[in-house]
């Protein structure tokens, strides 16, 4: 569904993409690890066409990113982010509709609002909380706003950055069987940036690891443990001595 082909993206001298190699098949579920300041967000953003990759190869379903029709193409995506992102002058209803109430293809406002609605449901919220604004939600709410919001469209590729950041560990599991099950009933292909190894193991089909600009290592999640990458191990068992140096 998606493949990444000697990838590279700098910033002036920085240099974070150094020839990125990586293949997501068609409804798998991809999780990104690595720490912080390793290329994981701007891999994504060269993905979504938001960032143009200084050299290599990006396509979705055999087509280069860099040549789609812009609304066409972002279409097929849904995106969950970090911080919620919801916009606190829009009433819940609207923030899930976001993207069926604009464009060419523009639901009616009573129809998207059904819609909206029902992706609510699935992620386990109340019809009531339709009308209410993202400030009256608690943060696990918030979050399951977004993650209908994220699938509203039905898209075929979901992407999830850092989806229980900030949330206690009964939510942030709430919250990773709600993803794992969503990608599964939509048979949506996914790609997850998480350092919560709780998350990888709960949502992972396959796991990669991002460091200094490669991808180090990569394969079924059932493997992560018995790899003896030793960037892989010190990751997540979180070790401060290693091949990746901490900063003091």
């Amino acid at each position: 569904m998606i493949t990444l082909s000697d990838v590279h993206k700098s910033f002036g001298p920085n240099r974070v993409l150094c020839g990125i190699n990586l293949s997501i098949a068609k409804g798998e579920s991809l999780v990104i690890i690595g720490g912080s300041g390793t290329g994981k967000s701007v891999l994504l953003k060269c993905i979504l066409g938001l960032v143009r990759p200084d050299k290599g190869i990006i396509t979705l379903d055999g087509q280069d990113v860099t040549r789609a029709d812009r609304d066409a193409f972002l279409a097929r995506f849904g995106m969950l982010f970090q911080g919620g992102a919801l916009f606190d002058s829009l009433r819940v209803w609207e923030n899930v509709a976001f993207s069926l109430l604009r464009g060419r293809a523009a639901l009616p406002a009573d129809q998207a609002r059904e819609i909206a609605i029902e992706k609510l449901r699935r992620v386990g919220l109340k019809p009531a909380t339709a009308d209410m604004f993202p400030a009256e939600l608690s943060g696990g709410m918030q979050k399951r706003v977004g993650l209908a919001r994220a699938i509203a469209a039905e898209p075929e590729v979901i992407f999830f950055d850092e989806p229980t950041t900030g949330l206690d560990p009964i939510m942030a599991g709430v919250i990773n069987a709600l993803i794992r099950e969503i990608v599964v009933e939509m048979g949506a292909t996914a790609m997850t940036i998480t350092h919560d190894m709780t998350s990888v193991r709960a949502i992972a089909d396959k796991v990669a690891m991002l460091h200094d600009g490669l991808i180090r290592w990569s394969g079924p999640v059932g493997d992560l443990d018995s790899t003896p990458d030793p960037y892989v191990q010190q990751f997540i068992h979180g070790r401060a001595q290693g091949p990746i140096e901490s900063v003091r």
